[in-house]
């Protein structure tokens, strides 16, 4: 397994990378712009596997996702990966103002249109034709070329992570997973579209780790990281987890909270129980204890697992804080 984190910026990654950190990618959302940020981490970077985790995958053509890919490829040949997240259905409508019915059809076709453009050939036509999806390009300028970048889907129902193996190279993972939902859920989906697959390669596994260690003040530590799964689970598209784990009252509870702005309500709704089977936080020593514990139990992602600093009501200094504070976790892997 590699460790990565969300993208922390040049100073805290040189650190992280000397720790042993090999892997970066970035979210997205009104104030972050995945491919610009992907585009910072490709040139402070000389090494480690780099990526959007996730995009909006809906927020943009084909030929918008792979062309970004080909530009930033030049910069880190072998090193680009695209993790593409369908979105919300209202994000999609009311924010991009795009189609997002059907999401799981759509990402499979949308996948093979990006893949269109990633694998031409020079002197050929690009051609895809798709339910959703349609290319007829001539390219005339000398620029293209088959080039290798995974696709990953945010596979996060079984639906998605079933074509996240199918269509796509592989999944990542949300921060909320606990093993639960990986063991009974996500893998098992993803065997399944494996199977269905053109390609024998195993499907990659991505995965985020709500992660925050800070040894002078824990318990503020153990508040960001209650908060930020309580955020998470405002959205109702997680339901099927929710009530897979039993904790459809906790969740009730932190909605009707957030629906009046009663931030500390969501956040005290979060019971213990569910912030041990998610997160890793606290002080080191029980952060190690924590991640050891998740590690065993096979929660953690197999390929990377990502440890991301919460990030709801959070400054970009604290998280940088917590960025450097998780990488006492890679060096105890060594």
């Amino acid at each position: 397994m590699r460790f990565g984190l969300p993208w922390p910026g040049a100073e805290v990654a040189a650190e992280a990378e000397e720790a042993g950190v090999t892997a970066f990618c970035t979210g997205e959302f009104v104030d972050l712009e995945a491919y610009s940020t992907l585009a910072d981490m490709v040139d402070k970077t000389e090494n480690a596997l780099v990526g959007t985790g996730i995009a909006y995958a809906f927020a943009r053509t084909p030929y918008a996702h792979a062309a970004a890919a080909r530009s930033l490829s030049k910069k880190a040949p072998g090193r680009i990966f695209i993790g593409l997240g369908s979105g919300a259905y209202t994000i999609n409508r009311d924010w991009f103002g795009v189609e997002a019915d059907r999401p799981v059809a759509r990402m499979r076709d949308l996948a093979g249109a990006i893949r269109a453009w990633l694998q031409a050939e020079n002197g050929s036509p690009v051609r895809y034709a798709g339910e959703f999806y349609k290319v007829d390009a001539k390219v005339q300028a000398p620029v293209l070329g088959r080039l290798e970048v995974p696709i990953l889907f945010a596979g996060f129902n079984k639906g998605m992570a079933a074509a996240a193996a199918r269509a796509a190279d592989g999944v990542i993972g949300h921060g909320l997973f606990t093993a639960r939902w990986w063991d009974e859920v996500v893998r098992p989906a993803v065997e399944r579209g494996e199977a269905q697959a053109e390609r024998d390669a195993k499907a990659l596994e991505h995965g985020w780790l709500i992660t925050s260690i800070d040894d002078d003040d824990s318990e503020r530590a153990i508040k960001d990281a209650r908060r930020m799964v309580g955020f998470y689970l405002t959205v109702k598209t997680y339901d099927p987890y929710v009530e897979h784990h039993g904790w459809t009252a906790q969740v009730e509870e932190l909605r009707a909270a957030f629906k009046v702005g009663d931030i500390e309500g969501l956040t005290n709704a979060v019971t213990d129980d569910m912030l041990e089977a998610i997160t890793v936080c606290g002080t080191t020593e029980d952060a190690r204890a924590q991640f050891a514990r998740r590690d065993k139990e096979g929660s953690l992602a197999k390929d990377v697992t990502y440890l991301a600093p919460p990030s709801f009501l959070v400054s970009d200094r604290r998280r940088a804080a917590y960025a450097r504070s998780s990488l006492a976790l890679v060096n105890d892997r060594g």
